[in-house]
């Protein structure tokens, strides 16, 4: 079979050596990749490293070898075109079609899924000008990562860092995976949505060095936000004591405890078209917390622990939908009688979904693979095959996407 061919699209940003990395990525995981930067690109990153990286001439011009018509070609021909970095004057020239060089000829051309990495200050992030250029870009069926926080150039921090290349990387296989000849012209189905996700699970403090918590390794969660961010979405990630890479695209909200994720998912949900519940949350939690370590003392048997119900936050959401036509998702784990304690907590939750997948010590907790039950609050149920939790997160997007009939929030 033919290689995916990939346009990789280089700005000028600082953050262009990182381009290497993703380049990498792309070409050993069996992708034709042809690198084109801009001319200020080649002040950080020289051709010659990616034509080396790439295996392909690597040009800015659109006068290089004219009797092949680059201008039009390379943008014909491929399966995805990623532009990592891409500043906010890439950003301008994209939304208004402006073609004075071969990457941005090739943005014109190009009938492929398209994703754009921004990469930039906060300020030039934040500008209206460069929030119309991204909102329009979108519109238009891109796929526009939101930039991550952290360090800038210089002493500077905050919102505009590009994602990490692996994670670009991540989105840029989800998309060239759902995308065919069937799906030309349809664009991204969750563009222009909100959606929030939650996962991990939490943890509940007895005294400063221990807590009741559980198996929940988060990855069925952030494999929920990576594909929402791949098929458009705007994802709010509520992350419970995970140890994983931030999705790209994501913005991540980090929390502790069953309280503390609830307060940030009702925060979160007031402008969301759609929720998706994936975290462990404790059910109790203890009455007491001690103050100092709790010690154990020769001859005696430690006190009971008290324990009381934490909030049930996915019933919560669902009774009180922050806007019309808000669909709802929660996650049943369940050891025993799977789908019988499916089906009944699906109708006490008063979600719309529900996935119902039983759980172990060596069951889906951890792992990368999963297999579930989607219970409809209509009363269908899809089986989900053992498979990658990735495959299982767009399943439930597909539900979902199906169930959005009001305009999106904004």
């Amino acid at each position: 079979m033919d290689k995916p061919k990939v346009v990789l699209g280089v700005s000028g940003g600082i953050a262009a050596y990182k381009a290497c990395e993703l380049l990498r990525r792309l070409t050993e995981s069996g992708h034709d990749v042809r690198v084109v930067p801009t001319a200020s690109a080649l002040n950080f990153v020289g051709e010659a490293t990616w034509a080396a990286l790439s295996g392909n001439p690597a040009g800015t011009e659109v006068w290089e070898t004219v009797h092949e018509v680059p201008h039009v070609r390379i943008g014909q021909s491929a399966d995805l075109v990623v532009v990592a970095p891409a500043t906010a004057d890439m950003l301008a020239k994209a939304a208004h079609g402006l073609a004075d060089d071969l990457l941005t000829n090739t943005l014109l051309t190009a009938r492929c899924p398209v994703v754009f990495a921004p990469a930039m200050h906060t300020e030039m992030w934040e500008h209206p000008a460069t929030q119309e250029n991204v909102a329009t870009l979108r519109r238009r069926g891109a796929v526009v990562i939101e930039p991550a926080v952290g360090r800038l150039t210089g002493k500077d921090t905050g919102k505009g860092r590009l994602p990490d290349p692996e994670e670009i990387f991540e989105v840029c296989r989800h998309v060239l995976g759902r995308s065919g000849p069937e799906r030309a012209g349809t664009g991204p189905d969750l563009a222009g949505r909100r959606v929030v996700v939650s996962a991990g699970g939490t943890r509940e403090p007895l005294d400063p060095v221990r807590f009741l918590g559980n198996r929940s390794s988060g990855k069925q969660g952030y494999a929920l936000a990576r594909a929402a961010v791949a098929r458009g979405a705007r994802v709010t990630l509520i992350a419970a004591n995970t140890a994983l890479p931030d999705p790209a695209g994501a913005d991540v909200v980090r929390v502790g405890t069953a309280l503390q994720l609830r307060e940030a998912v009702l925060a979160a949900v007031a402008d969301a078209d759609a929720v998706v519940m994936a975290a462990a949350v404790a059910d109790f939690r203890p009455a007491a917390y001690a103050e100092g370590k709790i010690k154990k003392k020769d001859g005696e048997e430690p006190a009971p622990i008290t324990l009381v119900r934490n909030p049930d936050v996915l019933a919560e959401v669902s009774a009180r939908r922050a806007r019309e036509g808000q669909v709802v998702v929660g996650f049943a784990a369940e050891t025993d009688e799977v789908l019988a304690n499916g089906r009944s907590k699906l109708k006490r939750k008063g979600c719309d979904l529900l996935v119902v997948n039983e759980v172990g010590e060596q069951k889906t907790f951890g792992s990368e693979e999963n297999e579930a039950v989607i219970l409809a609050s209509d009363g269908t149920e899809t089986p989900v095959p053992h498979g990658p939790k990735e495959a299982l997160a767009d399943v439930i997007w597909d539900h979902v996407a199906a169930r959005l009939t009001a305009p999106p929030a904004r």
